[in-house]
Parts: structure tokens; sequence; C-alpha cells
């Protein structure tokens, strides 16, 4: 991929909450401490890819309090760029709330972000020429799923973004609890369309786009459909397989000791990004397993690792294939 003489490699703009969580085998209405962690799927990206040592920067809104300021604080601390954050002085930080459970019990997600700064942030207030100074832009199915004016400022993104020649990425990362599968899937295929990469999960292209059969024909029909340059689905601890319109790709799952389950799927698309930008998918494609089972092993959505830990990690991987 060639360098525009951009200031970011990557940007991103969604929503970054507050995850509030009990331990695994603690209930959420007995809890009498809670583990406090800020999360987005956005947010997750670019820390991610900052810690890996690419130039990023997220943009969006937080409350101007203790709150916003702590979500903040850690994005800084993995060295993601926010002066593109709109500080709000009324409004809310969203929540979440996680039950973790083992089998036959599974997770719980509440969430309570109705309301929320981010939800609330109009096209207006988005500082388009620091969002668009970037090799690519990365959005996520999530927000446009928030609210009116968060589906229009997706779709002025993506516009700004094809008329200044930024290359997109887009990840469906469909929430039922946001919006159903009738209304989701039509405004996320106009959306994702013609992208430069698209992730997907097997589920998603199966209950959005009626896509199924397994993930190595799946991942070439939903190309075809949404006429994208580069495709990635995920099939869980199947792996994940990339379609570039020639070569199919395919890494199988890194095992793992399952700690904490979200934030895998972002950890998968900031590897696939980082192989992008070093001009290697296939490579990003092993990036993006091994960082999904660093995400799965660790506390918090956002993965903390650097560089030199993943080439260890993919060495190690590589002697004991051989």
């Amino acid at each position: 991929m060639t360098d525009r003489g951009t200031r970011f490699d990557v940007t991103t703009l969604g929503e970054t909450m507050l995850r509030l969580s009990v331990a695994a085998g603690e209930r959420l209405e007995m809890a009498d401490q809670l583990d406090l962690r800020p999360g987005g799927a956005e947010s997750n990206v670019a820390t991610l890819l900052a810690r890996l040592g690419h130039p990023t920067a997220w943009c969006g809104a937080l409350p101007a309090s203790a709150l916003g300021r702590l979500a903040a604080n850690q994005l800084r601390l993995a060295g993601v760029n926010l002066e593109g954050v709109v500080w709000n002085s009324i409004g809310r930080m969203g929540l979440y709330f996680v039950e973790f459970s083992a089998p036959p019990r599974p997770t719980e997600v509440i969430y309570d972000r109705a309301g929320s700064c981010a939800a609330q942030l109009t096209p207006a207030q988005v500082a388009w020429s620091h969002l668009l100074d970037s090799r690519l832009l990365h959005l996520t199915g999530i927000t446009p799923a928030l609210s009116a004016s968060s589906l229009a400022i997706t779709e002025e993104a993506l516009a700004r973004a094809r008329q200044a020649g930024v290359a997109v990425s887009f990840d469906i990362n469909y929430r039922a609890r946001l919006w159903q599968p009738a209304e989701a899937a039509p405004v996320l295929a106009r959306l994702a369309r013609n992208v430069a990469l698209l992730f997907c999960s097997q589920q998603d292209a199966d209950r959005l786009f009626g896509i199924v059969g397994p993930p190595e024909s799946a991942v070439r029909v939903l190309a075809a459909k949404m006429q994208t340059a580069v495709t990635v689905m995920s099939a869980g601890s199947a792996g994940a397989w990339l379609w570039d319109g020639e070569q199919l790709h395919h890494q199988p799952a890194v095992p793992t000791t399952l700690i904490d389950r979200p934030g895998a799927g972002d950890a998968l698309a900031a590897g696939v990004l980082t192989g992008w930008l070093g001009g290697d998918l296939a490579l990003g494609l092993r990036y993006g397993v091994t960082l999904a089972a660093l995400a799965l092993s660790q506390h918090g959505d956002m993965v903390v690792t650097h560089r030199a830990e993943l080439e260890s990690l993919l060495s190690q991987s590589t002697a004991i294939r051989r």
C-alpha cells in the first residue's frame, strides 16, 4: 500500500464506553465490587494498532467529567491521538455491565448507553480534516445503530473518505440489542459496499445477509455481494478466512485460555489492518488470529501487547508447526 503522506496510518470514530464487570462465578445482582475499564469496538482497534507502532487517532465524544477523562487517559496511554474528541459539558458516558460465566450459563451483557455523548454527536461537530488525514479510516456497524445522527455521521464519513481517496475498513459488528436483522441488514449492506476491507463473522453473514455454507465459500459470496477488495470472515474456534479476489487465506485459531471474551474480533481486525498497512495480507491474518487469542487471554477489551511480543508469538507458532 502506498503512503499518501498522511499524519496517521489509521483513524476511527465511534463510541467508547465504560465496562463494569464481575469475575467469573460472581453474579451482578450480588456484586459488592466491579472492575472498571473503557472499551469500544473502534477504540479497541485504535489502541491495539497504536501499541503495534502505528500512528492512530480516535474521534468521538466524551463527557467533560472524571469518567470521560478515565477513558481518554487509557487511550492516551496506548498512544492514540485524541485531538478529534468533542468534550461535552452535558451528556453522559455509555456503560455496559458484564457477568462472566462458565457453561451451562452464557456470559451476560447489560447495556446502559441511551442518550450518551457519542449518540448525540452530530456531523457538524466532527473534525473531518483531522479524521481524514489518514491512510485508512476504520468504521463499524455499531455506530450507525446508535442514533439517527450517528448514522448520518457514518454516511458522511464514507462519502468524504471516497472523495478524499482514503481507504475504508468496515467491520459489520452486528449488535442484536441495538437493532433487529431486518432493520440492520439493508443499512449495513449499503454502508459496507465497495470498502477496501470488510470484516464479518460467519454468524452475521448468515443472520443478516442469508449467506450460508462453510466459511471458505461464504467469504467469497459475501465479497461478491458487497464488492469489497478484501473480505475477512471469522468463524470462532475454526479460525478466520481472508479473500482478496484472487487468493483465499485461512488461519486456524490459536489455542488459548479463555479469561475475557469481549474484544477478540477487534483484535483480529487490528492484526489484518497491520498486514494491510505493510502490504502483506497473509501475515496480517496470522497477526489477527494471534491477537484475537491474546484478547481472549487478557482482562479488558483493549489488548495490551507490543510488536516484539507479537513477532515472538508468531515465531513460536511457526516452530511448533514445523
